[in-house]
């Protein structure tokens, strides 16, 4: 709800902070006294339109701040949250608007700098003004689907609509991207054929890149290998070798083993084992020769199937062991060219079971929509009748959307009609109604959507504008139920509807002047006490002169109220 408003150089407001509670809070005075100064400051706050007219003569700019105290989980925290806007501790939130004498305004949330839009987009979620702004909530044919859902109660079956439409939606996604990869395949089809003729043709495997490159480098270099090789046995089991020197060696140190007591016999060990070694070397060497032929034949078709492997790579864009993966996926595009017929046939199948699913739970829906119309019609006619719109009815229409127009929430656009008059055919609310009878009809309205639609502060601007008697005293009684329910501020000139107040304003024009200023006015705004009440009513009901008749009447009216 509306916590405080505080103004700063509006039109004829200086200087103003308001405090504003729970309930019905009621704001009177003399016409011109400055009320609609106090909406339009509200209005500015909330995002409406701003005109340089509302800064106070001689001022750069005029400011306005609103602040809410919001519930857990209300959607304007959710919707601060999505665009990463603080909000202060305990809900919080506070709309401020500054306006230039030049016309510029900047709009903030939390003091942090937001668009007008936004600002417009919160100021809808928590205040409603009916009266003065054409952009009453009820007004707009878009929010009336929501609304009547939310008086019958249509939570789980328009979950269930939703989840279904995703269903469908999914599926008629899901054929399209088929019918397209399809059309794409179909398209290229010559090419892929030719492509999966060329890869059965070379096979590739993983691997086989680097594997032929390495043998490829071996082979070149094969004659040079084989010689190095070949010359190294030779230095190693040749005439004068290594392996003759060592065998000289071991028979030397043979032959005086015996004198040396023994310590000869490690080294010979050693000798033997180097001469072991020696031999598993050559082993060695002469079994790469072998396997190193340098035969031409053998290259050029280990050189004839690298580069024919690089040069098919380079063709497709792709790394050499890639080829593989490519060559699966080309097949397997001919397999769905060829079968494509039949996965079409049975995406299609999918989606119309998913939109007949949907079309099945979007008229259960739109059937409850019809019970909850009916309903929502004969309990608004009730409140037109107290409230002496006897002669007025309201007719909730609900047509079906073109197929191509279904949306998550269903298949039926809902539409708020009245008809002022017994033989005139219903029509928009805004389109048949005068202003008196425009503010009655969205009093009642509110009245029995009060539930299905949680604005966190309603506002009536002149609700009761020409009704008196038994009409401002209806008009009082439902303004205060809609206050017991949650906030409402109403601007009034009916003191069956002042008397209805939790809370009562004063507004009111004060001159100042001396001799160094001119003479300057402005609207002040006063918080009445039980005997200032009163007093105001009685001014209400009797007129200029106040009489005690007038203050007996005043203190029936709101002891009337209170039993």
């Amino acid at each position: 709800m509306l916590t405080s408003l505080s103004i700063r150089d509006v039109v004829l407001i200086d200087h103003l902070d308001l405090e504003f509670g729970g309930g019905l809070g009621v704001l009177t005075g003399e016409t011109g006294a400055g009320k609609s100064i106090l909406l339009d400051s509200l209005g500015l706050a909330s995002g409406a339109r701003a005109d340089s007219c509302l800064v106070r003569h001689g001022c750069d700019q005029a400011s306005v701040s609103a602040s809410f105290d919001l519930r857990a989980g209300h959607e304007v925290l959710e919707l601060l949250a999505e665009q990463d806007l603080k909000v202060e501790e305990g809900g919080n939130v506070i709309l401020r608007r500054t306006l230039g004498a030049d016309g510029r305004s900047r709009a903030f949330v939390n003091d942090q700098p937001v668009s007008v839009a936004l600002l417009k987009t919160i100021g809808e979620a928590l205040v409603e003004v009916h009266g003065q702004f054409d952009n009453q909530r009820l007004l707009k044919v878009e929010a009336h689907r929501g609304l009547l859902d939310a008086f019958a109660g249509h939570g789980e079956l328009i979950e269930a609509t939703s989840q279904a439409f995703e269903v469908w939606r999914n599926a008629v996604e899901h054929r399209h991207k088929a019918e397209a990869d399809a059309e794409t395949a179909r398209q290229d089809e010559d090419f892929t054929r030719h492509a999966v003729e060329e890869l059965n043709g070379i096979d590739p495997q993983h691997g086989e890149e680097a594997t032929l490159a390495a043998q490829r480098t071996v082979m070149m270099h094969g004659e040079q290998l084989v010689d190095a090789l070949a010359e190294a046995v030779e230095r190693a089991t040749g005439h004068n070798g290594a392996e003759s020197k060592l065998q000289g060696a071991i028979r030397t140190l043979e032959s005086v083993a015996k004198k040396a007591g023994g310590r000869l016999d490690g080294v010979i060990a050693a000798f033997d084992r180097t001469l072991d070694g020696l031999a598993d070397g050559v082993s060695e060497i002469n079994r790469l020769s072998r396997d190193l032929d340098p035969d031409p034949a053998r290259l050029e078709g280990v050189e004839e199937r690298l580069f024919a492997l690089r040069a098919l790579a380079r063709k497709h864009n792709v790394q050499v062991d890639a080829l593989v993966e490519l060559h699966a996926r080309m097949k397997e595009q001919l397999i769905s060219i060829a079968d494509g017929s039949t996965v079409l046939q049975a995406l299609l199948k999918t989606e119309n079971e998913a939109r007949e699913s949907y079309v099945g739970v979007a008229k259960k829906l739109s059937d409850s929509r019809r019970e909850a119309a009916l309903e929502l019609d004969s309990k608004v006619g009730d409140e037109f009748v107290g409230l002496h719109l006897d002669k007025a009815r309201i007719v909730t229409e609900i047509k079906p959307m073109a197929e191509d127009d279904w949306r998550a929430c269903g298949v039926d656009r809902v539409s708020f009609l009245v008809a002022t008059n017994p033989g005139v055919p219903p029509g928009p609310l805004k389109k048949m109604a005068s202003g008196g009878e425009m503010a009655r009809f969205m009093l009642a309205l509110k009245v029995v959507l009060a539930e299905a639609d949680p604005i966190s502060t309603l506002v009536f601007d002149e609700v009761d504008a020409g009704v008196g008697g038994a009409v401002a005293e209806a008009v009082g009684e439902r303004l205060g139920q809609l206050g017991n329910a949650g906030q409402v501020l109403v601007v009034t000139h009916s003191p069956q509807v002042a008397a209805r107040g939790n809370k009562h304003w004063k507004v009111s024009k004060s001159t100042s002047a001396n001799d160094e200023e001119e003479e300057k006015l402005w609207t002040r705004v006063d918080a009445l006490d039980a005997a200032a009440r009163k007093e105001e009513i009685a001014r209400m009901l009797a007129g200029r002169q106040v009489t005690d008749e007038a203050r007996a009447a005043a203190y029936r009216l709101l002891s009337g109220v209170a039993s």
